[in-house]
């Protein structure tokens, strides 16, 4: 059974930094992108971020890009994204998201419980 498990999400104040981590279980995903979405209150949930499988190509929403950097770890099967110059609008619950080959070819197939990120103004 395939499980995507986030951690590292919690309260930090604006301007601030944090990394969220997204480790998998139940099958190796070093041959699919990986990525990120996050659900804000009251709105519906928008992508993040994704990363191919070599990591080295990478694909931003603009009110993050320059922001947020994603990155994985293949030999831990596990993806990150770290956090900067936090905002009060990036308050969200941050989805982790594994697809089925690249992020070119459709949406993820496998979808994490999600960590809540809190930022204070």
């Amino acid at each position: 059974q395939v499980q995507l498990v986030e951690s590292g999400g919690g309260l930090v104040q604006a301007g601030g930094s944090l990394r969220v981590s997204c480790a998998a279980s139940g099958r190796t995903f070093s041959g699919d992108s990986m990525g990120w979405f996050r659900r804000a209150p009251g709105k519906e949930r928008e992508f993040v971020a994704a990363i191919d499988w070599s990591g080295g190509d990478t694909y931003y929403a603009g009110s993050v890009k320059g922001r947020f950097t994603i990155s994985r770890d293949n030999a831990k099967n596990t993806v990150y994204l770290q956090m900067h110059s936090l905002k009060p609008e990036d308050t969200a619950v941050y989805y982790c998201a594994a697809y089925s080959g690249s992020y070119y070819d459709g949406g993820p197939t496998f979808w994490g419980q999600g960590t809540q990120v809190t930022v204070s103004s």
